[in-house]
């Protein structure tokens, strides 16, 4: 399937699931808008696609900040001339329980996963609505059913599965699809920063690797 012609923001785009959405879309033919908050890897992947051919551009944003979000795509219309997809990637996980979980902790993952999707939602709907499109959000296994110690990173995903939904059927009858992918483990940076919490990392991997009929989890690409 190719994307030439198109243009497509990626929301945690830097990294994980997000970077490798956004190297699949440029060599595809797409050129795509990278919002994260990471400039070096963001800055360092968008002059790769381009040094290889392709179009990209990035803008170094916090997705919980609506306005930032506005303002990066906004500019990517302007340089590109449409947005046709958007892919919201961006995601934080934080441990804790009903209890253990703070004020800020909850604020953070809220702000990124759930609020962070909503504000990328509503800056590109505008200019996806002129021609159709489509969104996707990456949410996550556990929108589906949960673990121990992840109180606000499953409640944000299951959140997310409802942000999908209402939007599917808000904006079917214009033209844009709006679904989810939920993934189990994920060879990621953020698992890496995860398994680095235990005392013994490589056990954390194993387990995962474990707990998937395949036997291992899954690349980034794959996704």
């Amino acid at each position: 399937m190719r994307f030439d012609g198109k243009t497509v923001v990626v929301t945690g785009g830097a990294l994980g699931i997000g970077r490798a959405v956004c190297e699949l879309l440029a060599e595809r033919g797409a050129a795509v808008s990278i919002i994260d908050w990471d400039e070096d890897a963001g800055s360092k992947l968008s002059e790769e696609i381009v040094r290889n051919g392709g179009k990209a551009r990035f803008d170094r944003v916090n997705v919980a900040n609506s306005a930032d979000v506005l303002a990066a795509v906004e500019a990517t219309a302007k340089e590109f001339g449409s947005i046709d997809s958007l892919v919201v990637s961006a995601g934080i996980q934080r441990y804790g329980t009903a209890i253990s979980t703070t004020d800020e902790q909850w604020d953070e993952v809220i702000g990124v996963n759930l609020r962070g999707a909503w504000n990328a939602a509503k800056a590109c709907l505008p200019n996806i609505l002129k021609r159709g499109g489509s969104i996707v959000n990456v949410s996550s296994v556990q929108a589906l059913a949960s673990q121990q110690n992840v109180l606000a990173y499953t409640v944000s995903k299951h959140g997310l599965i409802g942000l999908t939904r209402s939007m599917a059927m808000d904006f079917a009858k214009d033209g844009v699809r709006v679904n989810a992918v939920c993934p189990g483990t994920v060879d990621t940076p953020m698992l890496k920063w995860a398994a680095s919490l235990d005392p013994d990392p490589q056990s954390v991997y194993d387990a995962c690797n474990a707990m998937h009929p395949i036997g291992r989890i899954a690349r980034p690409r794959e996704i």
